[in-house]
């Protein structure tokens, strides 16, 4: 039975609902620049009940991937996450391989997490290569032969809806998810390159003009229905 109080109270949830996707959808737009960002979606399901739920989606789908001149720049061209090791030594994953050279020669992420087991690369070497397998090689003159000193992980897991948003662009496992799997023979990693968010930015905008809309028909009608029921109570008074 449908009663006032009912229709508020499913306006109001219908309307949180909505407010919860916005949000996700600014984020989205929030991340537009930031390296590897993978868009999130909250798809809507209405209940029988007439009440709005949703699921948080992760769009694992490739970025574009944009050439540029540092060599520590590392895109990923297939599926898969980067191993990072913070400074107190817990382990994350990544696909945002905008590295640099740490204060000790590491290779490391923009915020010091050290890449893989740990690739420390010479100061003094004339240039240093990722080969598409993730291997690392080092000239440390020209007319010296290259050296290897160390590769680059790669590692997939079973379910990736299931990895844990852990803040600066890095994800962490849950048991939905499953435990890391290393990927032997990898032929993904590209230097000089980095892959870009792959949020679009054109259905970002029009999924805020259309939740706005949602959202101000839920108020209306709520507003609707407080007055109406105001006005029924009045009556019973008088």
């Amino acid at each position: 039975m449908y009663t006032m109080q009912s229709i508020i109270r499913r306006g109001m949830n219908n309307a949180l609902t909505q407010f919860e996707r916005l949000g996700h959808v600014s984020n989205n737009l929030a991340n537009y620049t930031t390296t590897g960002y993978k868009t999130v979606s909250f798809e809507q399901m209405l209940n029988e009940d007439g009440y709005l739920t949703g699921a948080i989606r992760t769009d694992y789908k490739n970025g574009s991937i944009k050439v540029t001149s540092n060599p520590y720049d590392v895109a990923l061209t297939d599926k898969g996450f980067i191993p990072v090791v913070s400074p107190d030594g817990d382990i994350a994953y990544t696909r945002d391989g905008a590295f640099k050279q740490g204060k000790e020669g590491y290779l490391v992420t923009s915020d010091d997490w050290m890449v893989g087991d740990g690739i420390k690369i010479p100061a003094n070497c004339h240039k240093f290569t990722i080969k598409p397998n993730g291997e690392v090689f080092v000239y440390d003159a020209i007319d010296k032969p290259a050296r290897k000193i160390g590769t680059i992980p790669l590692v997939t897991f079973d379910c990736p809806e299931g990895l844990k948003q852990a803040g600066m662009n890095k994800l962490v496992p849950t048991e939905e998810s499953g435990d890391a799997i290393l990927v032997k023979n990898p032929d993904c990693f590209a230097q000089n390159n980095i892959e870009v968010s792959n949020t679009n930015i054109f259905n970002s905008m029009t999924d805020i003009l259309r939740i706005n809309a949602s959202m101000l028909a839920s108020t209306k009608m709520m507003k609707v229905v407080d007055d109406m029921y105001n006005k029924a109570i009045n009556i019973r008074e008088g």
